[in-house]
């Protein structure tokens, strides 16, 4: 069945007519279900328009299995997705910023990335997401965290569990509805979409001259390193990347965000000492980018996990230079790791904690 959710105004309108409704009630329904409205709460349409969208849409929002709050004000939650006896697990993070509040969603169930210090990918790709299933991740946790005078979302990561441009057509589906005049209408430009760096697609992403932010996942200044830590590498090399992200800015006039997250390798420094900090700003000086340092967040439920976040001078002297290279740069202050709020840890968590089904 067809989710409600991943029907824009136009569908929504048409859908309407063929029933044999006025279609005006399209942009009542519309903006009534982006403002998180169930749909036996739209007042303003009959009922019997609410049970013909009931008996021939899924219209709930996902379910909340679990719900963390950290000290500083980050809440994590865990939520399902129920598409008749199908059950699906997926993870959104809501934090607090001194310029408005950000939600960052998921685009998979899982993810087939692979990546060493990531925590999605441990179970693999179960499926997509739809376009209306991210959105709803949206809606949902902005009338959660709204006020009367202030709404609960401002800005939009696309740096949860999956990746973005692994899905494409269903997150260009959920820009479009996400950024809607008739709907929740966040803009663009508060909106930051991360991948691993799938080149293809980073230059079809620029080609439709978005305003929204690029966020490229490097995590090492070369190849050796890279594939050591990160599948996709084997398949598109750091220079292929470097270039991809040039033309994006070429084509949108955007800046480029490199996120690098800071790491050792069984205790020893991997990819955050002082020489590849310098080699991390050769590959992006030249351009307008921007690198955003990560301390990593380690694993704490994947088995095995051998890749922990080094300390602070160690963070700093890499973050220094960076910058003495000419190259801008920044250090993200980590949020939620009392509630381990790296994208995948809690439905990890939660998978490992179910009965067996054998």
């Amino acid at each position: 069945m067809q989710y409600l959710y991943d029907l824009n105004l136009a569908e929504l309108q048409q859908a309407l007519i063929a029933h044999g409704v006025p279609k005006f009630h399209a942009g009542q329904i519309f903006t009534a279900l982006h403002q998180g409205v169930a749909v036996d709460d739209i007042t303003n349409i009959s009922k019997d328009l609410r049970a013909w969208l009931k008996q021939n849409y899924r219209c709930d929002l996902p379910t909340i299995v679990t719900e963390k709050r950290s000290v500083d004000g980050t809440k994590k939650y865990l939520l399902s997705y129920q598409d008749g006896e199908r059950t699906d697990l997926i993870e959104c993070v809501f934090l607090t910023q001194n310029y408005g509040n950000t939600v960052c969603v998921s685009t998979q169930v899982g993810c087939r990335m692979g990546c060493q210090f990531c925590a999605s990918g441990k179970n693999g790709l179960v499926r997509n997401l739809s376009a209306g299933e991210i959105l709803a991740e949206v809606i949902l946790v902005n009338k959660l965290n709204a006020t009367d005078k202030v709404r609960g979302v401002t800005n939009i990561v696309l740096m949860g569990s999956g990746e973005p441009l692994d899905n494409f057509d269903n997150v260009m589906r959920f820009l479009a509805l996400v950024t809607s005049a008739d709907g929740i209408n966040i803009s663009a430009r508060n909106i930051s979409l991360s991948t691993s760096g799938l080149v293809p697609q980073i230059k079809k992403f620029a080609d439709l001259g978005t305003q929204v932010n690029l966020c490229i996942s490097l995590h090492a200044p070369n190849d050796v390193l890279r594939q050591q830590i990160m599948p996709i590498a084997k398949r598109y090399s750091v220079a292929e990347i470097i270039d991809a992200a040039k033309y994006f800015f070429q084509k949108t006039h955007r800046r480029v965000i490199f996120e690098y997250s800071l790491m050792l390798k069984d205790g020893v420094p991997f990819n955050c000492n002082v020489a590849q900090a310098r080699e991390l700003a050769n590959l992006v000086r030249g351009f307008p980018a921007h690198i955003n340092l990560i301390n990593l967040n380690p694993l704490r439920f994947a088995p095995g996990a051998v890749l922990t976040p080094p300390s602070r001078p160690v963070a700093m002297a890499f973050m220094d230079a960076v910058i003495k290279s000419g190259v801008s740069c920044t250090m993200r202050k980590n949020k939620g790791d009392d509630i381990d709020g790296a994208c995948g840890q809690l439905r990890l968590q939660h998978l490992a904690n179910l009965p067996s089904q054998s």
